[in-house]
């Protein structure tokens, strides 16, 4: 038997104490002990998001969330700015498109980062027009980090909301909700959470709520009014049967996080991001991300000329037992992605490095 790493930017490792939890008696949704665990996640999750506003949650994927957003803010023709530098980025346009909304794409190839200017002129060009704004916090398909705390500033007095992305960014890089003007925010459990995949998590503000009050388009599991009246009754539940298991794992990774801080849980992914991108240098390779956007969630790598980045990825796993990913659509074969996010220390920066080496 051998001990295995796993380093990529989702699912992330999970801690013993939250397996445990996960691996719990079941109990029944409808009963007051539950009821206490989701009331005590539900404002475990306000501490991460940094925010007040209600935070919901899906038996889902982070998709999942992202197309609730959609469903519940919009309506059929409502004109949006959807500005992306990345797969991930790019699926909030598919989503929008595919419920016949008017998509404005403003997109940059996957090593840039998006210019907040760029926003600023959409919105200045088609004015109040603008229903939403969709950006990606931390991209993880290229590794970027992009500024949504200008994007916040740019749409506090403007009319649109801003619906933001941070599946890989939240629990691994600063991320102000409330401070920061942000509208929706979500994330999904088996980033920075450090949980096994299933569910999502949404937080939005009031001026969120305002707008689900205009949307028409079609809607059922993803209702957040259905989610909202469930959360405000007396005993916090969910409108349909959740994943219990997961929500008991999830108040275990949340007091842990609460255990540690998130000022110090960003500290610390900041540390292990730069550890990560400067042995990657160190070994002569290049790093994919530009200087002024890298996150601390992932570190894409250029692969070496002469190799094929799936190659470096089954090798590191095959021989080393260290679980890489590669690079997506046009970048197959041509980054690899190390990640370093959630229940991740020094030592498996440093095996990591050393494997790759």
């Amino acid at each position: 038997m051998r001990k295995e790493y796993l380093m990529t930017p989702g699912p992330t490792p999970v801690p013993p104490s939250v397996l445990a939890a996960e691996g719990s008696p079941m109990i029944h949704h409808r009963a007051p002990v539950y009821s206490e665990i989701f009331a005590r996640v539900i404002e475990d999750l306000k501490y991460v998001f940094q925010t007040k506003n209600d935070v919901i949650t899906f038996a889902a994927s982070g998709t999942g969330a992202m197309e609730s957003a959609v469903v519940n803010c919009f309506s059929k023709g409502d004109k949006v700015v959807v500005a992306y530098n990345g797969k991930f980025g790019q699926r909030f346009a598919q989503l929008g498109n595919a419920y016949e909304l008017d998509v404005i794409e403003l997109s940059y190839e996957w090593n840039q980062v998006v210019k907040i200017s760029d926003i600023a002129d959409a919105l200045a060009e088609h004015g109040d027009s603008i229903k939403g704004v969709f950006i990606t916090h931390s991209e993880t398909s290229s590794g970027v980090l992009n500024d949504i705390k200008a994007a916040g500033e740019l749409l506090r007095d403007h009319p649109a909301i801003l619906i933001v992305d941070s599946i890989t960014g939240i629990g691994a890089v600063e991320c102000k909700t409330d401070e920061w003007g942000l509208d929706v925010v979500m994330s999904g459990s088996q980033k920075g959470l450090m949980m096994p995949p299933g569910l999502a998590c949404v937080a939005v503000s009031d001026k969120a709520w305002a707008a689900t009050e205009r949307s028409d388009l079609p809607k059922f599991y993803f209702s957040w009014a259905k989610a909202r009246k469930a959360l405000k009754g007396k005993d916090p539940q969910t409108p349909f049967t959740p994943a219990v298991s997961l929500i008991v794992a999830l108040s275990e990774a949340l007091r842990l996080m609460r255990e540690e801080g998130i000022e110090q849980i960003i500290q610390r992914h900041a540390l292990l991001a730069k550890a990560m991108r400067s042995g990657v240098v160190a070994l002569g390779l290049r790093l994919y991300a530009p200087p002024e956007g890298r996150g601390n969630a992932v570190t894409p790598v250029v692969a070496p000329d002469g190799f094929d980045g799936e190659a470096i990825v089954k090798h590191m796993r095959s021989e080393y037992g260290i679980t890489l990913v590669g690079g997506q659509d046009h970048l197959k074969g041509k980054v690899f992605r190390l990640g370093h996010l959630g229940y991740c220390d020094k030592f498996a920066i440093i095996t990591t490095l050393s494997g790759l080496e």
